[in-house]
């Protein structure tokens, strides 16, 4: 940030602190930052993370975020801000657009959810702030690299469609064991939801859904063997934004080896459930540990022939471990979501928009050469 704003974080979990400590040590002008939860305490012991772990003097605040209804003190908070970052749970995400939209405040998200996605979408028409929507990991940054290696292609071997753009992030631990080969490095039930939930793809040139975990296959990675499998949420717009001009799009998720078929059995084992997602996360927490020492692996391909008919491919693959940030060390999940979330919002604050801007809209090198991304993810190079 190149001048001072006033952030507001809602949630206080690993993403919201991870956000909050990028902020306040990378910004060029310090921000101040007022962080909400519904539970006051958590909310608390975030601010006096950050203040321990950050090298730099700002501002920070702890506030009460009502599960519902609207405080005097949020009312205060909401109406000095400048951008809102929801960090909450996906379902929670249309009552935290609205705030914005009431308020007068840019805002920008990290969920997968779709149905909730579009309902910002149709709230947010009219709004006079902008709205970057699913700008985390996966979706978000993901996407972008896909996108500006779907637009390098064409450029560079002048045609406008192509065969296969396939995009794939895994967050994994650097061990894998008997039954499960997982352990959990975000929110167990983001996995389950993104496990059962239906996935956007594009066949034969036209969007289409397809179930999730329905297209298993094995990928070598920087010669590392691990399972792709298709899962929901992560090819953001991009579907719509290139149907038409690519043949095959979809996003994967990595595994080590042996996971899906534990999931599948698991799956099996329900039967009909009445509520799915619950009973996977329980099942899976039952046996799953949470692991502190995390790795993000993602890949990046397009493939086509190019105006001679030659078969061309291009890829990107990307390892990212976790990071020291101002005194903390940060999980590599927390970076990777956080950097594109904290890089939307200077987007936003320094370059004006109004209403819903989707991942397809966002100039793709612009934004991965921005400067909170490359500290993590390093520079998208160009040809």
């Amino acid at each position: 940030m190149k001048k001072h704003f006033n952030i507001i974080i809602a949630g206080a979990g690993g993403i919201a602190e991870a956000v909050g400590l990028l902020l306040m040590e990378w910004s060029e002008v310090t921000p101040s930052l007022f962080i909400g939860d519904r539970t006051h305490s958590k909310a608390k012991k975030i601010v006096d993370w950050i203040q321990e772990g950050t090298t730099k003097s700002g501002s920070i605040k702890d506030f009460h975020l009502a599960e519902s209804g609207l405080t005097d003190e949020m009312k205060a908070i909401l109406g000095q801000g400048d951008i809102i970052l929801d960090c909450l749970p996906g379902s929670q995400a249309p009552r935290i657009a609205q705030f914005a939209k009431d308020f007068n405040l840019h805002y920008a998200n990290l969920t997968e959810y779709v149905s909730e996605t579009e309902e910002i979408i149709a709230l947010a028409k009219g709004a006079k702030t902008g709205f970057i929507l699913q700008t985390g990991l996966a979706p978000g940054y993901i996407d972008l690299l896909a996108n500006g290696l779907f637009q390098e292609f064409c450029s560079d071997f002048k045609v406008d469609k192509v065969d296969k753009l396939e995009f794939k992030v895994g967050a994994l631990t650097k061990h894998a064991v008997f039954p499960h080969y997982y352990g959990f490095t975000w929110s167990p039930v983001g996995v389950a939801t993104e496990y059962l939930e239906d996935t956007i793809v594009i066949r034969n040139f036209i969007k289409t859904t397809l179930p999730s975990l329905s297209e298993r296959k094995t990928i070598i990675i920087d010669g590392i063997t691990y399972e792709e499998d298709l899962t929901s949420g992560g090819a953001a717009d991009l579907p719509d934004a290139l149907s038409g001009k690519v043949r095959s799009l979809d996003y994967k998720t990595l595994r080590h080896p042996g996971h899906y078929a534990w999931i599948q059995e698991q799956l099996l084992n329900l039967g009909n459930s009445s509520n799915s997602v619950i009973a996977l996360q329980q099942k899976m927490e039952a046996i799953i540990p949470h692991i502190q020492d995390d790795q993000i692996v993602l890949y990046v391909a397009v493939e086509g022939k190019d105006v001679d008919g030659v078969l061309r491919r291009r890829e990107i693959a990307k390892r990212i471990l976790p990071q020291k940030v101002g005194r903390q060390q940060l999980r590599a999940i927390q970076t990777t979501t956080a950097a594109p979330l904290v890089q939307a919002a200077q987007l936003l604050l320094e370059n004006p928009h109004n209403g819903v801007i989707l991942q397809s809209q966002i100039d793709p090198i612009a934004f991965l050469n921005g400067n909170y991304i490359v500290r993590v993810y390093g520079k998208m190079k160009t040809s």
